[in-house]
């Protein structure tokens, strides 16, 4: 592999002299111990020069991208990856601000579930005289131009997978320690949940200046 022990040891071997033998105990224990600080050195610099890109950085250093671009707006989750939290990274830099898509396609990546979005004075949510789009207690919602700037979202919490390898309450076949096992768990045990709070600030974040967001969770 490039850039490994074995690899700077052929390295440095093949700008030897022609009077050094092939193999020697001596010359390839003193080179052996130069290859491998080489292939350390090496080591550090690819790690570092992964870390200079959204796409490729790691561990600790994409939380400091995040940081840098968010403050403490967009933290990674509990138990979260690199990779899921690299795309909330990139989905937050080009994200779509202060429109109804906008908000729609926020709640779509955080939740995973499509949201009710009702403006009070746009037809195409309410209706309006003569126009079949609408129907009491069928389809529709009450509209008025009482509420300008102002819109009713219903968004919807993730669905839930549980916590793996852990079976429900009261549900046979569960041992300790053996998968289905039983545990006491806790909320923490639930690896990148969302909380309402979450939600919220989603909300919050692509939310247009000088527009209210009446704002309804449901499971």
């Amino acid at each position: 592999m490039i850039g490994d022990q074995s690899n700077m040891l052929a390295r440095l071997k093949a700008v030897l002299p022609r009077w050094f033998p092939d193999s020697s105990p001596v010359v390839d224990g003193l080179l052996s111990g130069l290859a491998s600080v080489h292939a350390g050195l090496f080591s550090l610099v690819s790690y570092a020069g992964l870390q200079t890109r959204i796409k490729t950085a790691t561990d600790g250093w994409l939380d400091m991208i995040a940081a840098d671009f968010f403050g403490s707006s967009l933290v990674r989750a509990i138990n979260q990856s690199d990779t899921s939290l690299r795309t909330r990274i990139l989905l937050s830099l080009l994200r779509e601000r202060a429109t109804r898509a906008a908000l729609r396609r926020v709640l779509v990546d955080l939740t995973g579930r499509e949201p009710t979005i009702i403006e009070p004075a746009r037809p195409t949510d309410c209706g309006g005289y003569g126009a079949p789009v609408a129907g009491y207690g069928s389809a529709g919602a009450y509209g008025s131009m009482a509420l300008p700037f102002q819109c009713f979202v219903q968004a919807k919490r993730p669905s839930s997978a549980g916590i793996p390898m852990v079976g429900g309450y009261g549900k046979p076949a569960l041992a300790y320690s053996t998968p289905s096992q039983s545990k006491y768990a806790t909320l923490a045990d639930v690896s990148g949940a969302v909380t309402d709070a979450d939600i919220y600030a989603a909300v919050e974040s692509v939310r247009p200046a000088g527009a209210t967001v009446w704002v309804n969770i449901a499971s």
